[in-house]
């Protein structure tokens, strides 16, 4: 059975591996965090944090809320928008100063818990906030249909994220035993759905086409379909069969909730496809093509050129030179 279209976007999100942990912090705190991650998660499980892109609005995050943040641009989190932050957090929980000593020892007190923020008692006991936080691979090409409506920073109160793993991420990080690393990302995977979901549900949000034509039920099962085998050669009416309408009823019904038309959708879905295959494979360009629906590596060639204005090749090779 396949997934539904945001299952298919974040199949290609994992939570990063040793990227997830608690911070004890005592204020006044600040951190500017420059790791890179196209996307991270934070809930406070105490107190409270003021999460402040280099270029927007401060968002305040409560006990119990969750905020998902999109990289990779740096940006701070705060116990108060006007502190100045005192650490950078880079890749892999690395810490430094601002003149860039590591200072990640200094910190650590035992496995992913880190206590952070002035030492010299300034805070009263109970002041301080503890804040969880974790950081995702995205896959870029495919993900970008995700990313692309989200605000840099998003914010779903506690009460609206309806389901338990918070409280077991919350559970989890407190302890020390084994296999707790798979157990942590697998959790922060569900928390980012749970997220996500509550955040598309609000009665105020703008869901993304494709999202919205997943509930249809002439769109949404063969959007299903496409996303299950690309491969196969689909048409207009051969999708509108299988949604059992006519082929114009479908087609005018799918560019209407979808923003794009059937035929238009399925080409830059196999493209996606195919840049993500492109940089996370050593396969040819040619069963490449053949993977995601196209008869050979000169014909995907040609509609990667025509939507994407590269071929794949240069695809390849140039983010083989920037990584």
């Amino acid at each position: 059975m396949g997934m539904d279209p945001l299952g298919d976007l974040l199949d290609g999100v994992r939570a990063r591996t040793a990227a997830f942990c608690r911070a004890v912090l005592e204020p006044p705190w600040a951190l500017r965090i420059a790791d890179r991650a196209p996307l991270a998660i934070a809930t406070p499980l105490r107190g409270h944090a003021w999460v402040v892109p280099d270029d927007g609005a401060p968002t305040l995050i409560r006990t119990g809320d969750v905020a998902i943040v999109q990289g990779p641009g740096a940006y701070t989190v705060a116990d108060d928008p006007g502190t100045r932050p005192s650490l950078v957090v880079h890749a892999d929980n690395r810490l430094t100063t601002f003149d860039g000593r590591d200072v990640t020892a200094e910190f650590r007190l035992s496995g992913n818990t880190s206590a952070l923020g002035p030492r010299t008692g300034t805070g009263r006991a109970g002041d301080s906030a503890v804040v969880a936080s974790g950081t995702y691979q995205v896959s870029a090409n495919v993900n970008s249909r995700l990313l692309s409506c989200l605000p840099t920073v998003l914010c779903v109160p506690g009460q609206d994220v309806r389901s338990p793993v918070m409280a077991m991420l919350a559970e989890e990080v407190s302890r020390d035993e084994p296999g707790q690393q798979v157990v942590l990302d697998r959790l922060l995977d569900l928390a980012l759905v749970a997220t996500l979901r509550a955040w598309f549900a609000r009665p105020a949000a703008d869901p993304p086409g494709w999202y919205r034509a997943h509930g249809d039920p002439l769109v949404g099962p063969a959007l299903r379909l496409i996303h299950d085998d690309p491969a196969r050669p689909w048409t207009v009416a051969s999708l509108a069969a299988s949604a059992g309408a006519s082929r114009a009823a479908f087609a005018r019904r799918f560019t209407a909730l979808v923003g794009q038309p059937p035929m238009t959708y399925l080409t830059h879905w196999r493209l996606d496809l195919a840049a993500e295959a492109l940089l996370h494979s050593d396969d040819t360009v040619g069963s490449i093509a053949r993977r995601v629906g196209y008869a050979n590596g000169f014909a995907l060639t040609v509609a990667f050129k025509r939507v994407r204005g590269t071929t794949p090749r240069q695809h390849r090779h140039g983010a083989a030179a920037l990584g």
